[in-house]
């Protein structure tokens, strides 16, 4: 299959990237590099493939479709940093939803009929019951959770009206990296807890910080359910299959989890356990809107599109130092 993947020079893209690669699908990029790391581009050999644009410039993306003729298209471009979304909510809906809608726009002119879609277990917002399934209320508290929601809505209606075949797969806590450690995670600001764990311990940033420890888990941090990224390239790769499946105007959505939470001090004594190093860590005060627990039913996955996380908490947290380790400062560590 000819594959669009937006985003693919971002964390969660380039692992699917690669992937699909080695599935024999031809892959062709579409990114506008502001989030995301040319170097990846680079080390996937997809340079000679590689689209740079924003998806709010038309032109760029009817030429990257002209050219790469896609059967279908996985979307992850994307802003990602709940806090940054509420300060700065403009770009969010402008690259979000706006910049979507355009992609929306350049499949229908192109003819193009199956999406992948990056979405969020953050349309949710505080669950009403853990673990989480696809019936919950989508309530999201935030701009960002709001944007990826707000494209949800917008596919499904292109859907209805245009004949497309598209799933959301709603993704909890992506993590790890490339069992051949050459890509990784590599974000600017970083939020995510494992990185930070590591760096922390490495002593590249400054000591992790714990929010809150009063919530009621058993040890009183929140829990959150970590997936590797190779499983969640994986679960695109089975939509992918699902889509070619379906019949034209459907849409459907999947949570990815593993349906197992680890609390953050599990996380932070996983972390000085493989890399042999202590993690220094404060306390602060709880976040707001950051709920006690956040666990995916990953079920309808496994029922519908055959796919289940193999990954556990070790090979992920492993994976991701062997990553740090050999690239302390990410993509711009210097070459040996």
């Amino acid at each position: 299959m000819r594959i669009l993947v937006t985003g693919a020079a971002g964390y969660i893209g380039s692992h699917t990237a690669r992937m699909l690669m080695d599935r024999g699908h031809d892959v062709f990029v579409f990114d506008s590099l502001t989030r995301g790391h040319g170097e990846a581009i680079m080390r996937l050999g997809l340079s000679d493939r590689f689209f740079p644009g924003d998806l709010n410039e038309p032109a760029r993306l009817d030429h990257a479709f002209t050219v790469a003729r896609p059967d279908a298209v996985l979307h992850f471009a994307a802003y990602a940093l709940v806090g940054e979304s509420v300060i700065r909510p403009d770009i969010y809906w402008k690259n979000n939803l706006v910049g979507s809608l355009g992609l929306l726009e350049a499949m229908r002119l192109g003819g193009v009929k199956k999406l992948v879609f990056s979405s969020t277990c953050a349309t949710y917002g505080i669950p009403d019951q853990v673990p989480m399934n696809e019936s919950l209320p989508q309530s999201p508290i935030n701009p960002y959770g709001q944007t990826k929601l707000a494209m949800e809505k917008a596919i499904i209606d292109y859907a209805h009206a245009f004949g497309t075949k598209a799933i959301s797969l709603r993704y909890f806590n992506a993590a790890g990296a490339s069992e051949k450690g050459d890509i990784g995670e590599d974000h600017e600001p970083e939020s995510h807890l494992i990185p930070l764990a590591i760096r922390a311990a490495q002593g590249t940033s400054k000591p992790l910080t714990i929010f809150g420890t009063d919530y009621p888990t058993p040890d009183g941090t929140c829990i959150r359910d970590y997936i590797h990224v190779n499983d969640l390239a994986e679960a695109h790769i089975a939509a992918l299959l699902h889509l070619d499946r379906q019949s034209t105007g459907t849409h459907d959505a999947f949570n990815l989890g593993t349906g197992r939470g680890y609390s953050v001090k599990e996380i932070i004594t996983c972390c000085e356990e493989i890399t042999g190093l202590k993690v220094p860590h404060t306390f602060g005060p709880r976040r707001d809107g950051d709920p006690p627990a956040l666990v995916a039913d990953p079920s309808k996955a496994a029922n519908i599109l055959g796919w289940k996380a193999k990954e556990g908490i070790v090979s992920i947290v492993r994976s991701a130092w062997n990553w740090h380790k050999n690239y302390p400062q990410g993509y711009k560590t210097p070459k040996a």
